[in-house]
């Protein structure tokens, strides 16, 4: 029998069964003699162990939490993985999941509500112990991470946060921040400041354009309406934004973006129209990506701490689990971010 299983070990993964008929147990005596259970005699747990690194033997969590009713599985959600902010985050995440013991399982959203409804109904079937979630740029209702709270599982949010949901979160001050952004460009003298925003529905986006308005309400410009360019969050949509300023001939002398990407867009319009930057036209991000140091001149933006926001958010998480006895009330943290000034103003 064990040299039967000796041949087929490097075609399948090794079981409790397969260790208990070796042994001529019980697959329950090869389970409790893993878990050093105190009714299992030494020289039968110190055989299992030995037989168990021998096959490279590794437990099932799946089946370990549905015996135990209890999981080291975080789920992790994002909008996207290829832009720094959320890749970053991810590793603040899997940090201090890995130092408390837990496993990431990650999935992405790419931006679609109902992609993202899918990833939190397929974290529940995988009974993970928490979720850490950042919604997509499309996301129309709670209803789904009602649910999980509903069911009990801990939910905690990181940049992008559902409204009306009672869950603890992770962001930053998103109207302070683009208020220090505009009222950067008003100090280097531009005035005529446009704003390629980001989807209605996401709150991160309204909070930065009330910093815009209040900056500019603040430094005595005017708003005009056509300088509000609406759209998504990734680099066409930042360069469609700037083609239709350009094709209209309401050329700004500044731009505020909703994030880099929807900045990078812009740049490569700006670029395209023969126009200089910061001569002709200035531009602010926000994420502070590594792409807005590759490029030239370098843009300037706001710098979000990504890995601590991600890291913050894990650490309130398994904070929850861990004391699960205890009620715990959902809390904001607001972490601080900064204007980094660049060659773009």
């Amino acid at each position: 029998m064990r040299e039967g299983l000796q041949k087929e070990k490097v075609m399948k993964h090794t079981t409790i069964t397969d260790i208990a008929k070796i042994l001529g147990i019980s697959p329950s005596t090869v389970s409790r003699a893993l878990s050093d259970h105190p009714d299992i005699k030494a020289s039968t747990k110190t055989l299992v162990k030995k037989l168990a690194k021998e096959y490279n033997f590794k437990p099932n969590p799946i089946a370990q939490s549905l015996k135990n009713n209890k999981t080291t599985i975080i789920g992790v959600i994002v909008p996207e993985i290829k832009h720094d902010f959320f890749s970053s985050a991810i590793s603040g995440i899997e940090e201090v999941a890995y130092n408390s013991g837990y496993t990431i399982i990650l999935c992405q959203s790419n931006e679609s509500f109902e992609r993202e409804v899918v990833n939190t109904s397929s974290l529940v079937q995988q009974r993970v112990a928490g979720i850490v979630a950042s919604i997509s740029q499309n996301t129309k209702n709670s209803d789904h991470f009602q649910s999980i709270i509903d069911r009990g599982i801990p939910l905690v949010f990181f940049d992008r946060a559902c409204e009306g949901i009672t869950a603890s979160k992770v962001i930053i001050d998103d109207t302070k921040s683009a208020f220090d952004a505009v009222t950067h460009l008003i100090d280097r003298g531009y005035k005529r400041i446009a704003h390629f925003a980001g989807p209605k529905v996401l709150e991160i986006c309204r909070k930065r354009l009330q910093g815009y308005n209040d900056a500019l309400k603040r430094g005595k410009l005017p708003l005009f309406k056509e300088f509000v360019q609406y759209g998504g969050l990734d680099e066409k949509d930042g360069y469609n934004s700037m083609d239709y300023l350009i094709k209209k001939n309401l050329i700004p002398d500044a731009i505020f973006a909703v994030n880099d990407p929807v900045a990078i867009g812009a740049f490569q319009r700006i670029k395209e129209a023969g126009l200089k930057i910061p001569e002709d036209i200035g531009i602010v991000g926000f994420s502070n990506n590594k792409i807005t140091t590759l490029v030239n001149p370098t843009i300037t933006t706001i710098d979000q701490p990504s890995f601590e926001m991600g890291k913050k958010a894990a650490e309130i998480l398994v904070g929850i689990i861990e004391n699960e006895k205890k009620s715990s009330k959902a809390k904001t943290v607001i972490l601080e971010a900064k204007l980094i000034v660049r060659g773009s103003t």
